[in-house]
């Protein structure tokens, strides 16, 4: 079964493409379940949706949902930004099927924003890889998620820690384990500078001796991204154990075979 749990819509003001047509590309790709999780609005930044445009994104995947029954399975989710100070209670409680907890921002610092790639330079590359994980493990710990997106987002520039990864993502792994959370196989590192998916391999071996199961995502931006090598990010999971991916239904999660 194929699955894809995490792509976005133009009300986030940084993707192109119609809630339609992207349905359509995931039929032609021979998608199973199929996924919308786009940008919860937060009163912080512009890319993404404001808050009087949830329902309207609601009722758009929830109309194609039901035009394409039998076809495919839609799902509704969003993927909100784990900011201290800036996690709306409105978009916790919004009826959907799943929620991604993301770390986009290290405080203001939107640090896989080509814009503000500059800010590495200065900086002390594994206090700034610590602080990220640091705030993926808050992030389980908080409770408020169903899955973790890209995990190691941090990565995105190729700007990597002299320090051994498995000891900078230790604590936030077992916290993941202990919220019974989900981590997404995210194709969209393919694409960027780093040149791999989300996690890397020492990630992806430390979940799986902690069996924590995933998800998969195209985080798909524009009718290209979606299944961007998804034979290629189910092969690498299957080559670390993983035989069954989650899926989601009204926060709840099921197990099947991919």
């Amino acid at each position: 079964m194929l699955i894809d749990l995490h792509n976005h819509t133009a009300l986030c003001r940084h993707a192109s493409g119609t809630i339609e047509e992207y349905i359509q590309t995931a039929i032609t790709q021979k998608i199973d379940i199929f996924g919308f999780s786009d940008h919860a609005p937060m009163n912080f930044d512009t890319y993404r949706m404001r808050f009087d445009e949830m329902d309207i994104y609601e009722a758009k995947v929830l109309h194609v949902k039901e035009k394409y029954t039998g076809q495919i399975d839609i799902l509704l989710g969003y993927e909100v930004d784990f900011l201290e100070g800036y996690i709306d209670q409105s978009v916790l409680e919004r009826k959907v099927d799943y929620l991604i907890g993301s770390v986009h921002y290290l405080g203001n610092w939107g640090f896989d924003n080509p814009e503000y790639i500059g800010e590495y330079k200065g900086k002390n590359i594994d206090d700034i890889w610590q602080t990220y994980f640091d705030a993926i493990e808050k992030l389980a710990k908080s409770k408020l998620f169903d899955i973790v997106g890209h995990l190691d987002l941090i990565k995105i520039f190729n700007y990597l820690p002299q320090k051994d990864v498995r000891l900078l993502a230790k604590d936030a792994l077992n916290a993941i384990k202990d919220a019974n959370m989900v981590v997404e196989i995210n194709a969209a590192g393919l694409r960027k500078p780093i040149g791999e998916q989300y996690p890397s391999s020492t990630l992806i071996e430390m979940m799986a001796e902690l069996d924590i199961p995933i998800s998969f995502g195209s985080d798909a931006h524009e009718i290209g991204h979606i299944g961007f090598k998804k034979e290629e990010i189910r092969a690498f999971a299957k080559s670390y154990g993983y035989k069954k991916c989650a899926t989601f239904k009204n926060r709840e999660r099921m197990l099947v075979n991919f």
